[in-house]
């Protein structure tokens, strides 16, 4: 095993982490612009397994990243179950919504799923002959509470207040729709490790709205179910878990879940993380994602301080969240710098 991604999800601590970088492929660069504007819309983008790969590499060959990240979206899975899916310009994601039994009842199994996702599954095979071979390949899907959350309120909320609702609500139907996702989920994730995915990650960008038994049942036990099963399907695949503003939530979510490695955003130090999480395994993270805007000495110092926090266990470098649109390509290469170069 020479590459280094795999290597600290095997637990091994390097001399110097792995790095790539949330939303690496995104709209901070120029070219990543210009590809998407000869697509002509962002889920035209997604689905064109030529362009979708263009945009995946094109960060790679800028940095030189150790790993890419497949370029998809989190909301392609409810669509593929049948949720209609829009983005509004300026924005973000809109959906149809789920909050009745009858709209349930209106999805479509898991079975169909590779009807919508193939396009997906291509792109991850022509990254796999298009990538350096010491660059990772990493797929990825969103955890079920925080896909449910798009589903039930149509959009991103600040709360989270819609699928609280349905939640406390209407248990069963709540319920229902997590384990539809879920299912849908495991068999997404897994067809990208059979197209080429060397690692997955599971996104729960909203778990952090999640407290005590509910954190436990809707964040960690679909992460373990899907993590366990993707394991017993295809043995030794890493899983990347990233249970988003978790906070106490961190501690202990390797063992509770069989994730590889748990990535913690800026919300906890790296220090705090070091101490509380990395001693279950490999940890990713957690710079800021605002000093991509800023940089200068203090991005230079705030790197060097997380490189130094987890120095003592395995490791993969990253943003704690991903960069912004705004983001300067610049600040991007005096983080890899700085991080290769402490």
């Amino acid at each position: 095993m020479t590459k280094t991604i795999l290597r600290a999800l095997a637990g091994e601590t390097l001399p110097t982490p792995p790095i790539w970088m949330m939303r690496q492929a995104g709209r901070y660069l120029p070219e990543y612009k210009a590809t998407r504007a000869q697509a002509g819309d962002f889920l035209s983008l997604c689905y064109n397994p030529e362009l979708a790969a263009e945009v995946t590499l094109q960060p790679i060959r800028r940095y030189g990243f150790d790993a890419a990240i497949l370029f998809a979206d989190i909301l392609l899975l409810p669509q593929a179950l049948g949720a209609d899916l829009w983005f509004v310009t300026g924005e973000g994601p809109r959906l149809s919504t789920i909050t009745s039994e009858s709209d349930f009842a209106a999805l479509k199994p898991v079975s169909a799923i590779d009807d919508t996702l193939s396009p997906i599954y291509e792109t991850i095979k022509i990254l796999r002959r298009e990538l350096p071979e010491e660059t990772t390949l990493i797929g990825f899907a969103g955890a079920p509470w925080t896909v449910a959350t798009y589903m039930i309120a149509g959009q991103g909320t600040p709360d989270q207040g819609p699928a609280h609702a349905l939640k406390d609500g209407n248990r069963a139907l709540f319920e229902q729709l997590l384990d539809r996702i879920t299912e849908g989920t495991i068999e997404y994730l897994s067809r990208q490790i059979d197209a080429g995915a060397e690692v997955v990650k599971l996104f729960d960008s909203w778990a952090g709205s999640l407290k005590g038994a509910d954190f436990d049942r809707y964040a960690k036990e679909p992460a373990r179910i899907i993590t366990q099963e993707l394991k017993r399907r295809h043995p030794g695949i890493p899983v990347i878990a990233f249970p988003r503003q978790a906070g106490e939530g961190y501690i202990g979510f390797h063992a509770a879940t069989g994730a590889d490695c748990v990535a913690v955003d800026d919300s906890v130090t790296p220090e705090w993380a070091a101490e509380h999480v990395q001693v279950s395994g490999c940890v990713q993270g957690n710079l800021a994602s605002s000093h991509m805007v800023t940089g200068g000495d203090a991005l230079v110092a705030a790197t060097r301080r997380v490189v130094k926090a987890f120095s003592k266990g395995p490791h993969i470098f990253n943003l704690g969240h991903g960069i912004t649109p705004d983001g300067n390509p610049e600040n991007v290469q005096l983080m890899i710098d700085t991080v290769r170069g402490s």
